[in-house]
């Protein structure tokens, strides 16, 4: 539960989030992930080691530079933590439809029920 946790927090964050999506297209360098932000390295230093410790990235050596490339299993853990509800309320959902249905059924047409 403690990987659920961190993945959640560190994806409460919309530049992290974001820093994701770029991940997701190909690895990049810090320096590369500071182009598309407002923002200077150190701040984007800080939302990658949150990342980081939140096993949603993980960094590599290629020669001087140090790129960082996304990992998809925590992902997948959320995914499926999070399917799990959906079907438990997929499952509410399709019970009171029926139950609105009967109660169509049951009311005259074009009147309240007496």
């Amino acid at each position: 539960m403690q990987t659920l946790d961190a993945t959640f927090s560190a994806l409460a964050d919309p530049t992290r989030r974001a820093i994701l999506m770029h991940l997701a297209k190909k690895e990049l360098t810090v320096m590369e992930l500071t182009k598309p932000f407002q923002m200077s390295q150190p701040a984007i230093s800080k939302h990658l080691k949150i990342l980081e410790e939140a096993g949603l990235i993980t960094t590599t050596r290629r020669g001087q530079e140090r790129p960082r490339r996304l990992q998809t299993a925590p992902l997948k853990e959320a995914v499926d933590w999070m399917e799990k509800y959906r079907q438990i309320w997929e499952k509410r959902y399709q019970a009171l439809d029926g139950l609105l249905e009967e109660l169509q059924r049951i009311q005259p047409k074009g009147g309240k029920k007496k």
